[in-house]
Formats: C-alpha cells, structure tokens, sequence
C-alpha cells in the first residue's frame, strides 16, 4: 500500500484523504463508467475502505447508485466524479483523476474490456481483463 493521498473535485467544493491505493491502477472500460464520465475509459483504483474520509464537503457531496449496491460519488456544483463504492462489500475505488498527490505508480492492467467502447483501439501492452476489479496489492 502507498502513503496518504489527497484529492478532490475541479471547483474545489468537495475534498477528500484516503490511506492509499490497495490495487492497482487500472483502466476501467464498463459501460457505466464510460457513460457517467463521458469518456472511452477511466482510471481507478481500490483504497482502503476505513481509511477514507471526506475532508470539504461532506454534506455537500452526492451520490446515484448507478447499479444495485454501487454508489457513485460527485460534486453537484462541477460534477466531477472522485469515487464509487460497494457499502455492503467494504469497497471503495477512487478515480485517479481526482487524486492531486503523487502517484505511487502507474496504470497496470485495462479491466471490463469486455464492454470497451467500439471506436476504442488499445495501443499499451497492458494485461486485458474482461470484467473485475484491479488486482489488490
């Protein structure tokens, strides 16, 4: 596990601290994450899930549950996304791009590339995974 990692939205209105990353940083291609983010894929990564914490913004932030028992968290006021858990399975993943502090490493594996977005090529060497979570350190 890496040391603690500060992030937050784009307006500054949410903030957030995590005890580090637990996976590895992986390049999500699901539907869900493609359609919310506007983007062919995202960067995330597992952080512990006790040792998170909202520092700014803590009433202010908002979630949707996006499937049953995932929440996804974002800012109302610039709608930048920092994170999405599973409450039920302890699980927490944050979206690298909100991460402000030094990354520890970089990206390892592509995950959910069974839903990659058609006019999506992959030009890496990165191990593929059809569906599931960055592996954990």
């Amino acid at each position: 596990m890496t040391s603690k990692l500060l992030g937050g939205c784009f307006c500054g209105a949410v903030r957030y601290e995590a005890a580090g990353l637990a996976s590895a940083i992986g390049y999500c291609h699901c539907g869900t994450c493609r359609k919310t983010h506007s983007a062919p894929f995202i960067a995330t990564a597992l952080t512990p899930f006790e040792e998170f914490s909202w520092t700014k913004g803590r009433d202010f932030v908002t979630y949707i549950e996006t499937s049953p028992g995932k929440h996804r968290y974002f800012c109302p006021a610039c709608g930048t996304h920092m994170m999405a858990e599973y409450p039920a399975a302890k699980r927490r993943l944050l979206r690298v791009g909100s991460i402000e502090s030094p990354l520890p490493r970089p990206a390892a594996v592509h995950i959910w590339t069974s839903e990659k977005a058609p006019y999506f090529d992959f030009c890496d060497d990165l191990p593929k995974l059809s569906e599931g979570l960055p592996p954990a350190d």
